[in-house]
């Protein structure tokens, strides 16, 4: 069934394409066409608002649950401690396959744009990007408003802070616990329903795309979109490779497993919209839910692979595309800056947007060079979803190896 489920996604990304290049050239006019893509865009906003429906209590439920089962604070630090230090090295590495494949492509060189008027890139608002929202971030004033607006890591911050709570009353509270797990139970049965709609929505969101730009905005970006979808192929390897390393030729499996997850990502360029799918398929990988309810959320926020390489790589593609070098010590200054600000990406709209504009203004690039990225945005924050659905999947597998929580697989679907 799974397998079948597959096929069809990918058969409905085929059509939104193909549907997509037909409207493109047959519509006479850019309102045409943008009045296409509205009608398509409808079906993709329903799908989002059914995932976002679900994230909150699933997250709430299954984190309370696994947290409270780990039975003490030292047992969350460790997790937490190995959780955040496998994050930091896959953000180091993904941040320097970014730097050194801009170097080696030069996506940029030959581009020769003009300099646009200063101010021009203000579509990009940069005023949320500092210490105090990303706190406001971090911190909820109310757990009720965090569910509402899906604010993941406020939500993993009440929810750690709940269920180490539980874990410390002398009776484990467990009539709370087992109303925690019903909850997930029920919830993923939604998510089942919801999930049916997939091939749906991810026809629409393709259509939508290719009816606005065409697909002539790919040969015009050639070199700066299949460099970037080559760095992801790289970092595709090797997050492959070091998962094998850790919990060996079963990486293979687990890579078959968050197919649709990942699938479900790149069509709707949405990470959050794969989260039940990745939840799902970590535990039917043997991952204890424990594990994958507690490292699935803190990567949401903290470990974002695919969009932690955007940042190097776009910035340094502006650069290249203005004619001007940067030291080796600059660049090196950048990978530590983008190795901190990409933690706050969390929570903030158009996040890896609005970390590469802060740091061109740092390094005094042209910031109106974003716009020479904006045009081919979506197209890549596809690539980015889905790798940030493979990097967290790896990180929860790792980890629960670490600990000593990684079962055997409960589906021989792979």
């Amino acid at each position: 069934m799974n397998r079948r489920f597959t096929i069809l996604l990918v058969a409905a990304m085929l059509a939104g394409i193909a549907a997509g290049y037909v409207l493109h050239g047959w519509l006479p006019d850019d309102a045409a066409r943008a009045r296409w893509e509205g009608y398509f865009g409808v079906v993709t906003f329903a799908f989002l608002q059914a995932i976002k429906m679900i994230i909150a209590p699933l997250v709430v439920s299954t984190l309370i649950a696994g947290i409270a089962h780990m039975e003490d604070a030292a047992a969350v630090g460790r997790v937490g401690a190995k959780t955040m230090g496998w994050f930091i090295g896959a953000s180091l590495v993904s941040l320097t396959i970014g730097l050194l494949m801009v170097h080696l492509l030069h996506p940029g060189v030959g581009l020769a744009p003009p300099h646009p008027a200063a101010g021009a890139a203000q579509a990009v608002d940069t005023t949320s990007f500092n210490i105090k929202d990303f706190v406001a971030h971090v911190i909820p004033s109310s757990i009720v408003d965090a569910m509402a607006k899906n604010e993941i890591l406020q939500i993993v911050v009440f929810s750690v802070l709940f269920g180490l709570a539980i874990a410390a009353t002398p009776d484990g509270a467990p009539l709370v616990i087992q109303f925690s797990e019903q909850v997930a139970r029920v919830m993923m049965k939604v998510t089942g329903y919801v999930m049916s709609l997939a091939p749906l929505a991810i026809f629409a969101a393709l259509a939508a795309t290719v009816t606005h730009y065409g697909v002539g905005v790919l040969i015009t970006y050639a070199k700066f979109v299949g460099g970037f979808y080559l760095s992801l192929a790289i970092l595709w390897g090797l997050l492959l490779a070091a998962c094998a390393s850790v919990v060996g030729r079963r990486a293979l499996t687990l890579f078959g497993l968050i197919r649709e997850p990942a699938v479900l990502a790149f069509s709707t360029a949405s990470s959050e919209a794969a989260y039940p799918g990745t939840l799902e398929a970590l535990q039917r990988f043997g991952v204890a839910r424990r594990i994958a309810s507690f490292v699935l959320p803190l990567g949401y926020s903290f470990n974002l692979d695919g969009s932690m390489m955007y940042c190097t790589f776009a910035t340094l593609f502006i650069a290249q595309a203005y004619g001007i070098q940067l030291s080796i010590g600059q660049q090196i200054l950048m990978l530590l800056i983008l190795m901190v600000t990409s933690k706050g990406m969390a929570g903030v709209p158009r996040a890896s947007l609005v970390v590469i504009a802060a740091t061109l203004a740092f390094f005094h690039l042209p910031e109106a060079g974003l716009l020479l990225v904006l045009a081919v945005d979506h197209l890549l924050d596809m690539g980015r979803s889905a790798t940030n659905v493979v990097g967290n999947s790896v990180a929860a597998s790792v980890v629960a190896r670490w600990e000593g929580q990684l079962g055997e697989m409960t589906a021989t679907e792979a």
